[in-house]
């Protein structure tokens, strides 16, 4: 992928994976396999197509098997670096964490326990268009409600995020879930707690949003596959060894 910076990726596997218990009492959720495929496989290969070759991983529970698992990421033609979570930091005190492995870059996360059929390259092309300091991939879903809703205006910007609403803008006309895969400009690091555990959605999101900074939502219609619970997990077993899922990013998931 062609960049005018610096791009990197950091995928979000640091996580216990309590409601995949007892499963990940021996064996730590991004390696649980999915139609013979480890959890952390497909993260790695999205990340890959991208043309991305800069990765960091977080890792807490079972990081070593993680690391070995994982390797360098050579076979893949990437570069992967390890950010080693002594005690759980949730979703941005993990980023946070590995901002020294980060540097300047553009970052963009995604979750270890989610497959998602998404562009990456295109994702960074349309949040820079923009000069976003953050973009979140959203979809729409009918359950959207219980998983909290990001509402956006016609061309994208971010005017409601859960109970939050940007400053002095009309209500928004479209309103979607995060899919866990977002791009992040390091000046976001600015809006971020100085350290700990945090929530980047819960904490993050909603200062970026009362300073009425530039934070957008780009639609994702694509396959979206979360592997959290054991009925999760035999559903996506199901359906990723149908052979009409081979090569299929079209059809969205429901959660």
């Amino acid at each position: 992928m062609s960049e005018r910076e610096p791009v990197r990726a950091m995928i979000l596997a640091a996580g216990r994976g309590t409601r995949l218990r007892p499963l990940t009492d021996t064996v730590p959720k991004p390696l649980v396999e999915v139609a013979g495929r480890r959890l952390i496989d497909y993260a790695l290969d999205t990340v890959a197509r991208s043309g991305i070759r800069d990765v960091v991983i977080n890792v807490h529970h079972f990081a070593d098997a993680v690391r070995a698992a994982v390797g360098d990421g050579g076979d893949r033609g990437l570069h992967v670096e390890f950010s080693v979570e002594t005690e759980l930091l949730d979703s941005g005190g993990g980023i946070l964490a590995a901002r020294p492995l980060l540097g300047g870059a553009t970052v963009v996360t995604l979750n270890a326990d989610t497959i998602v059929d998404v562009d990456l390259g295109e994702l960074v092309r349309w949040h820079r268009r923009r000069a976003a300091i953050a973009t979140l991939l959203l979809r729409e879903d009918a359950s959207a409600a219980d998983y909290g809703l990001i509402g956006t205006d016609d061309d994208g910007l971010v005017v409601e995020f859960l109970d939050h609403r940007r400053p002095h803008r009309a209500p928004a006309l479209h309103k979607m879930m995060y899919t866990g895969v977002q791009v992040l400009e390091p000046t976001v690091y600015d809006s971020m707690p100085s350290g700990g555990a945090f929530s980047i959605t819960r904490d993050t999101y909603p200062r970026l949003l009362a300073a009425d900074l530039p934070v957008f939502g780009r639609r994702f219609d694509g396959r979206w596959i979360t592997v959290g619970t054991p009925d999760e997990l035999a559903a996506a077993e199901a359906r990723l060894s149908a052979p009409a899922e081979v090569g299929n990013g079209s059809v969205a998931a429901k959660r």
